[in-house]
């Protein structure tokens, strides 16, 4: 168990790799206390043995830091762009495609057993979270 004071979770986090229309590529599960920077590295490795296709990844300004910058040059081909807001911004505004990450999780929050923190260990939440995004592409499959 951790704590980000950043956030004001206390638990774990949950960094997900999103496809462009919202599919899960990768989910990592950790500790609420490692900083999403440092959750970079652990989403990007082995990333493109499985999908040689990728080549532009879209994050927030959390993940603009050395060490997401180090991971990414581990990758070859792959580029990092971090999605800003700008300062004359006040209150709630929809970033261009930073939207979409935020809309899988709230597709992931539709589970009842996702809706709260309810697991001990990191390894359940990983599994009920993989079990929602094969919900999630059958139900697009289905349609």
């Amino acid at each position: 168990m951790g704590y980000d004071a950043g956030k004001k979770v206390k638990g774990r986090k949950i960094h997900a790799l999103v496809d462009t229309l919202g599919l899960p590529i990768r989910v990592v599960v950790h500790s609420a206390g490692i900083q999403d920077r440092d959750g970079a590295a652990q989403v990007l490795d082995k990333i493109r043995g499985s999908f040689p296709w990728l080549e532009l990844v879209w994050a927030d300004n959390g993940y603009n830091a050395h060490q997401v910058n180090a991971a990414v040059a581990k990758v070859p081909a792959l580029r990092l762009e971090i999605v800003k807001r700008t300062d004359d911004m006040k209150g709630f505004v929809v970033l261009p495609r930073r939207w979409v990450v935020e809309r899988t999780f709230s597709w992931f929050g539709r589970n009842r057993r996702l809706a709260k923190d309810w697991e001990n260990l990191a390894d359940t939440l990983k599994a009920f979270v993989t079990l929602a995004a094969i919900q999630l592409a059958v139900r697009r499959l289905a349609r």
